[in-house]
């Protein structure tokens, strides 16, 4: 029986393409650089910040000057994380079941640490006791480090626990931390880069999810 499930956040719980698709045009724009289109900044996320800025700069700055580039995205997302951004459809719905059903539920995400705690506590409401991103101490996905650790202040069981998300970042995650990878449809990759990712089942909408926990 099921009773932990860890959640990527960005893509998985919560939509927020068009909000780090804009902080990303800003910093761009800061350093004169020309603006990135949505479906070029989903392809790019996933690996956390700073691998979005290098991708979005493509080589056009210095390493000092990508430094500042990232530090302006960080600046402008930290206040524009709320214009766009929305749980998908069901998301709040599926996690007011699961905490009613007293089931363990967490963020892992490679987003960084303070904007992850921030977006658990507007959107929902401190809803997940554990919700963490990357930070200089903690290695990023796909390395399993965070996930032990959620699983070690839970006391969770691997054989227990599912891990929930929609890119093959999540699916080596998964691999790595020896969960079940369940990858969800609707979020920043295709189905196909999902099954090839790993994923034992695809959901396209979020309460299938409490299908596989009976």
């Amino acid at each position: 029986m099921i009773d932990t499930v860890i959640f990527d956040l960005d893509g998985t719980l919560l939509n927020t393409i068009e909000d780090l698709a804009d902080s990303t045009n800003y910093a761009l724009h800061v350093f004169g650089l020309p603006a990135r289109s949505l479906e070029e900044v989903r392809r790019f996320v996933g690996n956390g910040v700073d691998l979005l800025i290098q991708r979005a700069v493509d080589g056009a700055l210095s390493p000092q000057q990508e430094s500042l580039c990232l530090a302006a995205f960080k600046e402008h997302y930290s206040g524009n994380m709320y214009n766009k951004t929305r749980p998908y459809d069901g998301i709040l719905e599926l996690v007011r079941t699961l905490r009613g059903q007293a089931c363990h539920i967490a963020i892992v995400s490679n987003k960084f640490d303070s904007a992850v705690k921030e977006l658990n506590h507007i959107y929902f409401e401190d809803m997940f006791p554990i919700a963490v991103g990357a930070s200089d101490t903690v290695a990023k996905k796909p390395a399993p480090d965070v996930v032990f650790e959620v699983l070690r202040q839970f006391g969770a069981d691997q054989t227990h626990t599912l891990y929930v998300g929609d890119s093959d970042v999540d699916g080596a995650t998964a691999k790595n931390a020896g969960l079940p990878f369940i990858g969800v449809a609707w979020g920043f990759r295709d189905e196909d880069v999902l099954r090839q990712a790993g994923a034992q089942s695809v959901l396209h909408r979020p309460d299938e999810l409490l299908e596989l926990l009976k």
